[in-house]
């Protein structure tokens, strides 16, 4: 069933959720905005409710790689901008585009319920300052997030220090005169650790699995900004890439750090060289997988032990959308299944946006998501042929754009996908709305 035309619902103000508003706006669709905090930015802003920041986080892409294309980054900004000139961007970006009188900021929602069946309509309940309130919506488009809610592991034992996930994590002084154990590496465990390096008494990093280490720079550019010219063959690829990263990383199982049981980007890469010189100094030692804990000691599970005053899991965090039951969502596994991460099979007033990783997307690669959902909605209210033939599509079956690649079996990598695999099926689809071929 069609979408009915009336307003839609857009929950988030963080990147993609203001992409999806401009779309919106750009498109004359009308649409109430829904965020909890205060102003946009989602989690880049430190001081939001439920901001997962912290003072030293920055880009892990380069700026030209990140940026959405029609507003590009201030010269003067870094390679690699902090989580406060992100801040920046996103209110100025809001401000060009004359979004914010399209939300409603510090408003928590509460419940989405579907008025009836697919294209009925939503209910929305949000609270505010004023108190609690509900309002139909014709459709639903979810912007929230995905790295809000910790993802925090369970250990055998007691630990009698301090034991805290990344996202508690806001300033380097909390390592002050601490034995730190940080457990798990990826971008964000890599950082911390290099803080507690600074702070701390002294810093273990353990570690599951290996990793893939990527600089951020080469030859004195961004790293991720090289290459790319040429769409080369999967396996012709890895070689290539992997001789390049051996040249400017070496061999991290030197200074202790386990080699990766999978393929070069059957994962996300560290990029992160911080860490392999603090490793390669001395300044940091690689411990495996906790087998349990004792008072403030940690036993490893190569037999190994040390005494730690606290522990702080970088584990990463667990998709979550606790306005919505689960089962509209079409969740399957670790994730919800939708095709192309965002449209629902069986109904074409629910929209997921953002709720998809791959290597070098970026922020332009979300807008063109969140272009073609507009454009989707925006057609079957018209009658387009391209709207008809994605509905056809989606309905049919289909498989997560991996490309082929073999990602590993983990609930951070349920809904990551191959970058020219998604973005050539996205953009196919926008031009064909568009009138395109």
């Amino acid at each position: 069933m069609s979408i009915a035309r009336g307003r839609l619902a857009l929950i988030g103000a963080g990147p993609m959720g203001l992409a999806a508003a401009k779309l919106l706006k750009e498109h004359g669709l009308e649409f109430q905005g829904f965020e909890l905090n205060s102003g946009v930015g989602g989690l880049w802003d430190i001081e939001g409710p439920r901001s997962t920041m912290y003072e030293t986080a920055h880009l892990i892409s380069s700026k030209r790689m990140t940026e959405f294309t029609d507003f590009p980054m201030r010269a003067e900004v870094a390679d690699y901008p902090s989580h406060r000139e992100m801040k920046r961007y996103f209110r100025d970006f809001a401000e060009h585009f004359d979004l914010l009188p399209h939300y409603r900021f510090g408003a928590e929602v509460l419940r989405t319920e579907p008025l009836g069946g697919p294209g009925e309509g939503w209910r929305v309940t949000w609270r505010d300052a004023e108190g609690e309130h509900a309002e139909d919506f014709a459709g639903l488009l979810i912007a929230n997030g995905t790295l809000s809610t910790p993802n925090m592991p369970a250990f055998k034992g007691q630990f009698d220090g301090a034991l805290i996930h990344s996202s508690a994590y806001k300033s380097a002084r909390q390592f002050d005169d601490k034995r730190v154990l940080i457990v798990g590496a990826g971008n964000s465990g890599c950082d911390i650790a290099v803080d507690a390096i600074h702070h701390g008494v002294a810093c273990d990093l353990s570690m599951r699995r290996g990793y893939y280490f990527v600089p951020k720079y080469v030859f004195g550019k961004p790293a991720d900004t090289l290459g790319g010219a040429v769409k080369l063959p999967m396996p012709i690829k890895r070689v290539i890439d992997g001789t390049i990263l051996k040249w400017f990383v070496g061999d991290p199982q030197r200074y202790g750090f386990p080699k990766p049981d999978y393929k070069l980007y059957e994962s996300h890469p560290v990029v992160n060289s911080l860490v392999l010189y603090h490793a390669g100094h001395g300044d940091l030692t690689i411990r495996p997988d906790i087998a349990r804990l004792d008072g403030k000691t940690v036993h490893f599970k190569d037999g190994s032990h040390a005494d730690y005053d606290l522990i702080l899991a970088a584990t990463g965090y667990k998709l979550d959308y606790p306005f919505i039951d689960k089962a509209l969502l079409n969740w399957q596994g670790d994730a919800p299944h939708l095709y192309l991460n965002c449209l629902h099979p069986g109904r074409d007033d629910l929209f997921l946006l953002g709720m998809v990783e791959a290597s070098g997307l970026g922020w332009q690669g979300r807008h063109e998501q969140a272009e073609m959902v507009v454009r989707y909605i925006k057609g079957l209210r018209e009658g387009s042929p391209g709207a008809a033939a994605l509905k056809k599509t989606k309905e049919q079956g289909f498989e997560r754009a991996t490309g082929g690649v073999n990602y590993i079996n983990l609930p951070r990598m349920a809904y990551y996908v191959n970058k020219a695999t998604y973005r050539k099926a996205v953009t196919g689809w926008v031009r064909r709305m568009a009138g395109g071929k």
